[in-house]
């Protein structure tokens, strides 16, 4: 019988048969098949975005080729390794848990007010990822992740009954809420719980009008716990809201767990019904803050790892220190950087980083002159910052010259001859040193982190 590396190998066999070379390099290459039981077949790969990248290509092939070798019913299953190369670490130290592929998922279809669900096939429209184990905690929002999780071990505690939760865009409203519901799941998996966004309530109820507005009354009155995002989308709705009156009614009054999140608090609500606001009010209003930096740290710190992602920390305090306003555009900064890194084969780094950046945060910039460039790179080579300007020629002391003149030019911007007169050298002999510098970094790597080194050094000094 073939070992699972043979039928990976015959798999692979058949994808160059069906793709041109470059494409197999690309993406087929440096798969390695982990293991093949059970019908589950477990591929170790870069990294989620490159599993993403791969099926938006390739997913016919690779189908193909695993139905033609391994037979009907097969699931697959990818196992992450770290971007960065290292051929001395093996693959079972590299690798996270198993995520299911694109390949063998099936998305649910949105609850269904019209249809009789019964206590078995209730699709609660839970996202699996929005857990409390994947929810960072800090001041910013340990009361919130607190009575989120009273709720959910304990759901016939009604104090918080209803759950407002609210603050700006971006800071872990719907992970959380959704976590409550999964953790209510996982106590009790015949609780009817359903997750809703107020814009798929509105035209679920815009169709009822039409259809059967009895049935939709019947199904939401049916709910164990219900959760609705987005609260604030219902202003100016008199008709959606006075039906979520009356659904909101009956579901407090039968001791039945109500969750909703809003993008302010209810004080601040305009274009509602004064009845209902005066219920969002009767249960437990709490605000989620902007992430403060253990925040930030703390999430960059769990996605990297769950994206198998080799982040320095010199580059997790640069993202930390400039992306301030929201957890979502912290999980973009990462997903765009994984993305470069991936498609440019290149390991993390703070040039890489700013490079991603600049288009998508405004950085926080500090004003740095050429003394201080000399103090960082004199304090990193252990040399005495006199000697940056004499002209000595030992190798050591012309190198930090080199790369004094150079990040003159980079991150302080100062003109050619600026730079030359402040260390008596000519206008040619600074642009050789910044083109000399420039070419090494690239085949150097040493070089390349002193350098990133160096700037974080600066940065933040």
């Amino acid at each position: 019988m073939a070992t699972h590396q043979e039928l990976w190998e015959q798999c692979c066999n058949f994808i160059k048969d069906n793709i041109s070379p470059e494409q197999y390099d690309t993406w087929f290459r440096d798969i390695v098949s982990e293991s093949f039981a059970d019908k589950r077949l477990v591929l170790v790969v870069k990294s989620s975005f490159f599993v993403d990248l791969l099926e938006q290509r390739h997913q016919g092939v690779l189908r193909a080729g695993i139905k033609k070798v391994y037979g009907e019913g097969v699931q697959l299953y990818y196992r992450y390794r770290t971007i960065k190369n290292d051929p001395s670490t093996d693959v079972s130290q590299k690798s996270s848990q198993p995520s299911p592929t694109i390949l063998a998922q099936v998305h649910a279809e949105a609850a269904n007010p019209f249809k009789e669900p019964t206590r078995q096939d209730f699709d609660p429209q839970l996202n699996p990822r929005y857990t409390f184990e994947n929810y960072c905690e800090s001041t910013s929002n340990k009361i919130a992740r607190s009575i989120g999780e009273a709720i959910a071990d304990n759901p016939s505690l009604k104090t918080f009954n209803p759950l407002f939760v609210f603050g700006p865009s971006g800071v872990g409203k719907t992970h959380l809420i959704q976590a409550i519901g999964i953790r209510i799941k996982e106590r009790n998996p015949q609780a009817r719980v359903l997750y809703v966004t107020a814009r798929l309530f509105q035209s679920q109820y815009t169709a009822a009008i039409s259809k059967n507005i009895n049935s939709f009354f019947h199904f939401y009155q049916g709910i164990d716990t219900l959760i609705i995002d987005d609260i604030q989308d219902l202003r100016n709705l008199p008709g959606t809201q006075n039906t979520f009156f009356h659904i909101f009614n009956h579901l407090h009054q039968h001791d039945r767990q109500i969750i909703m999140s809003s993008d302010c608090a209810p004080a601040e609500m305009e274009g509602f019904e004064a009845r209902l606001l005066s219920r969002f009010k009767w249960g437990m209003q709490v605000e989620l803050e902007r992430p403060d930096i253990e925040l930030r740290r703390d999430v960059l710190k769990l996605k990297s790892e769950q994206d198998g992602l080799s982040l320095p920390p010199d580059v997790a305090e640069f993202i930390a220190s400039n992306v301030t306003s929201s957890v979502r555009e912290l999980e973009g900064i990462m997903v765009s950087l994984m993305a470069h890194a991936t498609v440019l084969n290149r390991d993390i780094s703070l040039d890489l980083a700013r490079k991603v950046m600049a288009n998508a945060v405004k950085i926080n910039s500090k004003s740095i002159n050429f003394e201080m460039i000399v103090e960082a790179v004199s304090a990193h080579y252990g040399i005495n910052s006199d000697l940056m300007y004499t002209k000595s020629r030992k190798r050591e002391i012309s190198d930090a010259r080199q790369v004094v003149m150079y990040l003159a030019k980079k991150i302080a911007k100062l003109p050619l001859t600026t730079i030359g007169n402040k260390i008596d050298r000519t206008h040619a002999t600074v642009l050789y040193a910044c083109q000399t510098i420039e070419a090494r970094i690239g085949l150097e790597k040493k070089l390349a982190a002193d350098i990133d080194s160096i700037e974080a050094a600066i940065y933040s000094a």
